[in-house]
């Protein structure tokens, strides 16, 4: 069994988020950089898992410069066996899908993970575009996913209840919470990454359908205003005049 693993590297939780002077591109310097957590946490080790149970390789791919390589060997000490780096800035999210599909197209992969977004932007847009360039099936937002031979059984949070799902392979998912659990890369890990093999592959010319206008930071949050209880007058007339709903 192929498994492709398609990960995004992303500013930590933590980070202060600023853009440039005219707000179009976000400001790294001095931000930490960590692998996506669902891209890791559920996407990379649920193919872990499955390698593990019924054979097979996975292969993580990862479109971004030359700095982004420490996540993706982080990636192959968790469990992956090869790494593929596009070298390429991930402009759009057109233009990572468009990278992505062009890799896989010929390589016969069974199964394509994703995250089910990034923390950063939250697009939930890649998976969706790659299964279109490659014409599979998509089924996004994945929470349980077992395979019977060439048929995988899934399963998603609707709301009310839970989707259960049939899909032949091969098809592109994307992971949410509940696929997998975290996992901490132990040593023999971490040695073994240094010697698997990282390809970088140049990127295909796209024209790319989308452009960045502006980014803007969310208004700073207000102060709390405590309301006496006895006090349902003035509380009535702040529920009515000052609440906002967000």
């Amino acid at each position: 069994m192929k498994l492709l693993v398609c990960i995004s590297q992303t500013p930590d939780t933590t980070a202060k988020i600023s853009f440039n002077a005219d707000n179009t591109e976000f400001n790294n310097a001095g931000v930490q950089f960590i692998m996506n957590p669902y891209d890791e946490w559920y996407a990379l080790v649920r193919a872990c898992e499955l390698k593990e149970a019924l054979g097979g390789t996975v292969t993580v791919i990862n479109v971004g410069p030359a700095a982004n390589e420490t996540t993706i060997r982080k990636a192959l000490a968790i469990g992956a066996d090869d790494a593929v780096r596009i070298d390429a800035d991930p402009k759009s999210a057109g233009f990572v899908a468009k990278q992505i599909a062009e890799y896989a197209k010929n390589a016969q992969f069974d199964l394509i993970f994703f995250g089910k977004e990034t923390i950063d932007y939250n697009g939930s847009e890649v998976g969706a575009m790659v299964a279109e360039y490659l014409d599979l099936p998509f089924v996004s937002y994945a929470s349980k996913l077992d395979l019977n031979g060439t048929v995988a059984t899934l399963e998603r949070d609707i709301e009310g209840g839970v989707e259960v799902l049939e899909v032949d392979l091969p098809f592109v998912l994307s992971a949410a919470k509940g696929m997998a659990e975290q996992r901490i890369p132990n040593m023999r890990g971490i040695m073994t990454a240094r010697t698997k093999p990282l390809t970088e592959i140049p990127a295909v010319a796209f024209d790319g359908f989308e452009k960045v206008s502006q980014f803007t930071l969310p208004p700073a949050k207000a102060g709390v205003k405590l309301i006496d209880p006895n006090e349902m007058v003035e509380l009535v007339r702040l529920l009515h005049e000052e609440a906002k709903v967000i």
